[in-house]
């Protein structure tokens, strides 16, 4: 099956690729390697914000994680164009707005991995970084950057 098909059967929606804020460039293709610059949490209604081990839970940062997913996934779909082409999702580090004695950044880093083995099946199993930063961008919850091998 291919992975569009996988998408619409599991009623997954990617949306535009994002903009990038700042000077740099959203994708960087080198031999079969394409790097995705880090995508911010935000969905339909805007940015995603909040503090992990502040008034956000856990699961509410595993959902923002899923969505800075769903943004790799669509800016990765710019990159190459069909999405069939990917090999393997190579590397994931995953950055939580955290207090400083909050702990569980991998769960919340899990909603993107979860999302990525959904997706992509065994290709989408990768290395992966989960760590805190005491602020990210524009007050986000979680910021992610990956690696994926193309065909």
């Amino acid at each position: 099956m291919s992975i569009e098909a996988t998408l619409a059967e599991k009623g997954i929606t990617l949306p535009d690729a994002p903009a990038p804020a700042a000077n740099y460039v959203p994708f960087v293709q080198s031999g079969n390697l394409v790097f995705i610059s880090g995508q911010i949490s935000a969905d339909a209604n805007g940015l995603i914000k909040g503090r992990l081990g502040d008034g956000m839970s856990v699961e509410d940062g595993a959902a923002a994680a899923r969505r800075c997913g769903l943004a790799l996934i669509a800016q990765l779909k710019s990159a190459i164009g069909d999405l069939d082409r990917v090999a393997r999702v190579v590397k994931l580090t995953g950055f939580v707005n955290s207090t400083g004695d909050f702990t569980d950044q991998p769960k919340v880093i899990n909603g993107c991995s979860d999302l990525m083995v959904e997706v992509f099946g065994e290709a989408g199993r990768h290395a992966r970084a989960a760590v805190s930063a005491p602020a990210l961008p524009l007050g986000v919850a979680v910021e992610i950057e990956a690696v994926f091998e193309v065909k």
